[in-house]
């Protein structure tokens, strides 16, 4: 799993693409980086008046969204969030320190161009809300229930697979979870 020294890890919320990211990072000693974590930086750099995708979900709610709405929205956020990324991109390859960059913000479109030579990408696919809203609940039990947004992560997450199969981007189930890191490893060879 080395042949590698950038790894974008994409996929909806609630996929299994931390799961996967965090041992990927340390077997291979890289730098781990959530795209929220960046989406969050920027939101304390910029107003909404000058990137209103960043700033988006700060003052929306889901709730009366349709679920291509609430795609929609993630989109237009991950495309005001691309040149940050390409920067991190960068910066890593230019460096020559390992980078794992994972989250619901890379799109297959912006990671097509950079996967090739030293760059990987790999979209982490969990079709079934079910199995999407018990992710939610293992992970933030103190939200209750969470169908909407298991629903809208599942919506979100077919776009963004067929997306990644139209760019020639593998896609991996996180399910079963037994054998998810060896399939991810064939998926970055």
């Amino acid at each position: 799993m080395t042949n590698w020294r950038v790894l974008l890890l994409g996929g909806a919320s609630g996929s299994g693409k931390s799961a996967l990211s965090y041992p990927v990072a340390r077997a291979r000693g890289a730098a781990l980086v959530e795209v929220d974590d960046l989406v969050v930086a920027l939101q304390s750099l910029t107003t909404a008046d000058r990137q209103p995708a960043l700033h988006y979900w700060l003052g929306h709610s889901d709730r009366s969204m349709s679920p291509d709405q609430v795609l929609d929205a993630q989109v237009a956020l991950a495309r005001a969030l691309a040149p940050a990324l390409e920067a991190v991109i960068a910066n890593h390859l230019d460096t020559d320190l390992p980078l794992v960059l994972e989250g619901d913000y890379l799109l297959p479109e912006f990671c097509a161009k950079w996967t090739g030579g030293d760059v990987r990408s790999v979209f982490v696919h969990e079709p079934d809300p079910e199995q999407l809203q018990r992710n939610y609940a293992q992970r933030e039990p103190e939200a209750g229930a969470q169908r909407k947004r298991a629903l809208d992560s599942a919506h979100y997450g077919d776009w963004l697979a067929a997306e990644a199969v139209r760019h020639d981007l593998p896609v991996i189930t996180a399910r079963p979870w037994s054998d998810a890191l060896d399939r991810l490893a064939v998926a970055i060879a």
